[in-house]
């Protein structure tokens, strides 16, 4: 189902049919910070994941790419153009390439083909200026940080706080670096997280939209995984299978050979009616966890009843869609904006 379909179909939620009066209490999904607070701070930047976690956040998602020389840092993409100013530094004008990463052609600079000595001397910038102008105020700023960073300052965090403050990597496009820079991710990943005294008894998620990097993963160490799965489209590394395919309840059966949970497009969790759909209770009856993805507050990212006003970059009303969320079963939600999720879960409306 596409995000067009999405938008029509929600219509139905501001009539309130998707928040019947009498529906199951299912508990507090945890908070995870999407790149860190990134609807207020440039994402995956170290002011991003600090001001998620003073928001109340429960866990901070770094998404991981890696360097020439084997580090990994937070990054979307591998391609590293749309959020950092890599384009406009003359010295790097001959690192462009054009790639061909999981099926699909990109132009760009690509975090493998700079040390981290280079990266170093680039800034990070807001990937989406149009729908948030004041985050564009922080472009130049900050650093793209290590994942040993992160940690750091998880640790300073939790020293300060005196809360757990959870992890949740995710490899991004592990096949692809593996197969055409030789640079094997998930052995970087458990090696960090074993130097950093990280083990599976620790407040760790690692999610991946491919396979074969989870059942490593699975056969390596004891972490808890999580298979991602979209509404369209399938694994990169399973071009035969359909994420349509693993969300049914035999498919939930087979992820749960491997992970403990499944990140699901909010897509998959809502039916036309805005009830749960049966993915929840298919991966909770396999014994798998839900955190659904993504909760944004910008008008762009909503339901029509949801919205307030015609400009895409206004605020709208996601408090409403987190107790839809909330009353589907999903046991976390992955979120831009900490603050209004904590704020919702507490049981907090939309203001005005």
């Amino acid at each position: 189902m596409g995000r067009g379909l999405f938008l029509s179909v929600l219509a139905l939620l501001g009539a309130g049919i998707a928040v019947p009066g009498g529906a199951q209490d299912f508990g507090e999904p945890l908070v995870i910070a999407h790149r860190g607070a990134s609807g207020e701070r440039p994402e995956h930047t170290l002011a991003a994941y600090e001001r998620a976690i003073d928001q109340g956040a429960d866990y901070i998602e770094p998404d991981l790419v890696v360097t020439r020389d084997g580090v990994l840092v937070a990054r979307h993409e591998t391609e590293i153009s749309g959020t950092t100013d890599v384009a406009k530094r003359p010295e790097f004008a001959d690192r462009r390439r054009t790639r061909t990463i999981d099926g699909h052609t990109v132009t760009g600079w690509f975090a493998e083909d700079f040390t981290l000595a280079e990266l170093r001397r680039l800034r990070a910038k807001e990937r989406l200026p149009a729908l948030r102008p004041a985050n564009a105020r922080y472009d130049g700023l900050y650093q793209v940080p290590t994942l040993a960073e992160v940690i750091a300052l998880v640790r300073a965090k939790e020293a300060e706080t005196g809360r757990r403050i959870g992890i949740y990597p995710e490899l991004k496009h592990p096949g692809h670096l593996r197969e055409q820079a030789g640079i094997d991710t998930v052995a970087l990943l458990l090696r960090e997280l074993a130097e950093a005294g990280i083990g599976a008894e620790d407040p760790v998620f690692i999610q991946s939209f491919e396979i074969a990097p989870l059942r490593r993963l699975d056969a390596l160490s004891d972490y808890r995984l999580v298979q991602l799965v979209a509404a369209e489209g399938g694994p990169a590394d399973a071009p035969a299978l359909r994420y349509a395919d693993m969300v049914t309840m035999a498919g939930m059966e087979r992820i749960a050979e491997y992970a403990d949970a499944v990140g699901a497009d909010i897509l998959l969790a809502i039916e036309i009616d805005g009830t749960p759909s049966g993915l929840v209770s298919a991966a909770h009856a396999a014994g798998l966890q839900v955190h659904a993805w993504t909760l944004r507050k910008e008008n762009a990212f909503l339901p029509p009843s949801l919205r307030r006003g015609e400009d895409d970059a206004a605020r709208g009303c996601p408090e409403k869609l987190w107790t839809i969320l909330a009353r589907t079963g999903v046991d976390g939600i992955f979120t831009d904006d900490p603050a209004i999720a904590v704020a919702a879960r507490d049981g907090a409306s939309c203001p005005g």
